[in-house]
């Protein structure tokens, strides 16, 4: 017959109890996670942005005599005009475009110039882009049918384009805005610190100065570099009297942000110029368009490393993989997640006492 042992009854009430505590805290966790997750993207832009801006926002609010949130609000206030400002410009240019040609097409009075002979001497796209061109202008509607299909698959794209642009001009500003409530609240800049405190014990504060530097080094390194190359190129364009230069800028600084080669716009530039200018001229700014547009070769490596205690190659493969894996928030995320992996990493080869591994 066996006995019951009050020892074992204790452990298995013990571990009873135990497994419910977790069941509750896995079920607690994964339902917080699901109201949450819609907004998921605007906090970690917010997190993101916050991070960006501390060291401005700081200055600033000393400036104003410790009044944070009088400086969080001019901060968000001058950013959301920006933004908001050149938007309204670009979409309102648009929409005007648009309004004056539509009567010309609803009157299939709408006429295109006929193609310069320059172009048939342009390299690899030079003959059929001039005959396509010259049978646009002489028969513009049997042109439009002729090529139905692809003209309305690139209204499509050109369409679903600018509503991500849209969305995502949305998003940042929604994010603008809580990135200005985390710096406006009262002991946010220490929650990162207590954080990684607890997580990787007295190791904290250099994980969250890492986080920090990481994306600040980030900022620089893609958005100052795109700043940086849309000036130079739109101030190239201004000079050699491009039309819509301003729009064409916008554009590079899109491209350049999302990563995508600012070479492409280059290139519709100077494919224009050798239409409309003189050889010689077309040919030196065409250069000087190309190496503006690759001067992000030489200028990622200067600031994308700068400030921060991980190596610039480290964060550069951070940048590049987050972006593959994630799209434009892996640029932040993935140099973060990266960095962080990196010091653990060299924190075990060293043997270091103090570091999470030990």
């Amino acid at each position: 017959m066996i006995k019951n042992d009050p020892k074992l009854n204790t452990a298995l009430d013990y571990s009873v109890e135990i497994a419910i505590r977790l069941g509750l805290l896995v079920l607690m966790v994964m339902w917080c996670f699901d109201i949450v997750s819609p907004f998921a993207s605007i906090m970690l832009w917010g997190l993101i942005l916050a991070m960006a801006f501390a060291p401005l926002f700081n200055k600033l609010s000393k400036r104003l005599g410790d009044k944070p949130k009088a400086a969080a609000g001019i901060l968000v206030v001058g950013c959301l005009l920006l933004i908001i400002l050149p938007s309204l410009l670009i979409f309102n240019s648009l929409f005007e475009s648009i309004g004056e040609i539509r009567p010309y097409f609803e009157a299939e009075t709408i006429l295109l110039p006929p193609p310069s002979e320059q172009i048939a001497e342009w390299p690899l796209i030079g003959d059929q882009l001039y005959s396509a061109w010259a049978q646009a202008s002489g028969n513009l509607e049997g042109f439009v049918m002729g090529h139905q299909d692809e003209l309305i698959s690139a209204a499509k794209t050109i369409a679903s384009g600018i509503a991500g642009i849209g969305g995502a001009l949305l998003l940042l500003i929604v994010s603008l805005i809580v990135a200005g409530v985390i710096l406006a609240t009262p002991g946010s800049e220490n929650f990162g610190r207590l954080f990684f405190r607890r997580l990787v014990g007295t190791r904290g504060n250099e994980f969250a100065e890492t986080v920090a530097g990481t994306v600040r080094s980030v900022v620089k390194g893609v958005i100052g570099v795109a700043i940086i190359q849309s000036i130079l190129i739109g101030l190239g364009m201004v000079i050699a009297g491009v039309p819509y230069a301003g729009l064409w800028t916008i554009l590079v600084l899109v491209f350049a942000i999302l990563q995508l080669p600012v070479t492409i716009v280059v290139l519709g530039v100077v494919l224009w110029m050798f239409s409309s200018f003189e050889t010689l001229p077309a040919v030196l700014w065409t250069i000087y368009l190309f190496a503006a547009g690759i001067s992000d070769n030489v200028l990622k490596p200067i600031l994308l490393g700068k400030g921060s205690k991980v190596p610039m190659l480290v964060i550069f493969f951070g940048v590049i993989g987050g972006f593959i894996a994630s799209g434009f928030i892996g640029l932040f995320t993935g140099a973060i997640v990266v960095s962080l992996g990196y010091m653990l990493f060299i924190s075990w080869v060293k043997g270091d006492d103090a570091s999470p591994a030990a």
